[in-house]
Order: C-alpha cells, then structure tokens, then sequence
C-alpha cells in the first residue's frame, strides 16, 4: 500500500507536487519564530540567564544554550535577568525589557549581550 502511494507521489509532475507540498513560507503563516542564543563569550558568567515573555519565566539559559519560541505575530516583551541564588539574583532593580515586533511566518535570531544596565538582545547574523 506504502508502495503505491508512494509511487503515485513520486509519477506526479513538479508542478502538481509543489502545489501539494507545503511551502515554508506557508508552513507558519499563523506564527513567528523566536530564537535567543546566549553565546559563550558574550556573557561570561555561570549564573543562569531568565528569559522572559511577556513577564512569564519562558526559558533558563546557561553559557552555550538557545531556545526558541513559536509565538503568535505581533508585538512580545522580552526581559533578561539573572536568576539564582546570591551573586546571581538581580537585586531590587526592575529590569528594562524590550519590544519586538513579530510578523507572521518571521524568523527571528538574538544574541544575548550584557551592558552596565545588565543583559539585552541584540540582533544575530542569520545561519543561512
């Protein structure tokens, strides 16, 4: 059965099956990618780095570790800080966050840099 189905996949014209196939744009219209890198070099501590949505804990990220996110389009806030135990807590200071905007079927890359004010995301050179 596998057999037939495929071979009847296989003897349709290029055309025909470009239009059955889904094409990645198509694929997330409905939603936008989000990926946050912390690179190794960029924040050199051994504290975790809290990523935030929208003021919800959404990922934990140590030295070398990315997450991504499938978010609806539109605008998301997004906040780092450290978390943990003593030296790793943030203190009492709010922590400043940052809007982005999200259309639909996007790709997004940040990298997580740190500054005097504390960890921000600044755009990353696309892997492609």
């Amino acid at each position: 059965m596998s057999r037939l189905l495929l071979s009847l996949f296989l003897s349709l014209p290029l055309p025909a099956l470009a239009q059955t196939l889904p094409s990645h744009a198509t694929m997330g219209d409905g939603y936008a990618v989000l990926i946050i890198s912390r690179e190794r070099l960029e924040v050199a501590s051994p504290c975790e780095l809290g990523v935030y949505l929208q003021d919800q804990l959404a990922a934990r990220l140590f030295q070398g570790q990315s997450v991504s996110f499938n978010l609806p389009p539109g605008d998301v806030s997004v906040r780092l800080g450290m978390i943990g135990t003593e030296t790793c807590q943030a203190g009492i200071t709010p922590l400043d966050s940052q809007r982005l905007s999200l259309g639909a079927g996007e790709i997004r890359r940040y990298r997580i840099g740190l500054s005097a004010s504390g960890p921000y995301l600044t755009p990353a050179p696309s892997s492609q």
